[in-house]
């Protein structure tokens, strides 16, 4: 019980982030985007998402997978390829992705699920932390944990963020975008929760989840992403690509 009350605050946490990032919809100066701000903020988004592919998805399903005792890079690319090819169906599967009048909405409906599916390993990581530190009773194995939790949580910010400013940016109300990129992080204490009460079963799985994620983040970040902020030229996306990735890699790492 002690494991499951702490992973549920643990990631209610980093729900709570997630929204705080998503609140800065709520506070823009102005609702008049060029499309040199767009692009900005389409390549910041993407920096990001390649940043959170890599140190929080894809390095992390190679370590879990090694303590189980596998080679790690089977999951990796097994589970990386299952993402980017089931982003693709969904490209082809769902017309709203497919019309050439709504591509906008589209583009931003992929960013949306793309970093909504990404918080779902990342809250089983989290309740995975806290079920082995209730079980082993280890207090640095706690402390682990909630560094863990702290450390997704900063990180949760700028991708609430990147959800509800280019929601803004494509006509939507600004409580509507900050609900929605609330709504994103909502998974973590989900999962986060579920994954206490079947902690086994979940770290056997935990390394494919995290990859799939990786690959179905990538998949729009190369489809969509970063070919929507280049158009023309754009430097400010080009630049804000890698701002993005500076900030994330760098809350990765050094949290």
């Amino acid at each position: 019980m002690t494991g499951l009350i702490s992973a549920a605050c643990a990631t209610g946490f980093t729900f709570l982030m997630t929204a705080l990032g998503a609140a800065m919809v709520l506070f823009m100066y102005s609702d008049d985007f060029s499309d040199k701000v767009r692009r900005a903020f389409l390549g910041f988004a993407a920096g990001v998402m390649i940043a959170a592919s890599v140190w929080s998805l894809l390095i992390p399903a190679i370590e879990e997978s090694e303590k189980l005792g596998k080679r790690g890079w089977i999951p990796a690319a097994g589970g990386f390829a299952c993402g980017v090819v089931f982003l693709m169906l969904l490209d082809k599967l769902l017309p709203c992705f497919a019309k050439d009048t709504e591509r906008r909405r589209g583009r931003t409906a992929m960013l949306v699920f793309a970093i909504t599916l990404h918080n779902i390993p990342e809250g089983m990581a989290v309740g995975l932390a806290f079920a082995v530190a209730a079980r082993s009773a280890d207090p640095a194995l706690f402390g682990a944990a909630v560094a863990l939790a702290v450390g997704m949580g900063i990180q949760n910010f700028p991708e609430g963020a990147a959800i509800a400013i280019p929601l803004r940016q494509h006509g939507m109300g600004r409580l509507k975008a900050f609900l929605c990129g609330a709504a994103s992080g909502i998974v973590e204490p989900v999962f986060g929760v579920l994954t206490v009460l079947v902690a086994g079963a979940a770290q056997t799985v935990l390394p494919w989840f995290l990859s799939f994620a990786a690959g179905a983040m990538l998949y729009v970040v190369a489809d969509e992403l970063i070919p929507e902020a280049h158009l023309e030229g754009s430097r400010a996306g080009t630049i804000c690509v890698m701002i993005g990735f500076i900030l994330m890699m760098t809350l990765d790492v050094a949290l």
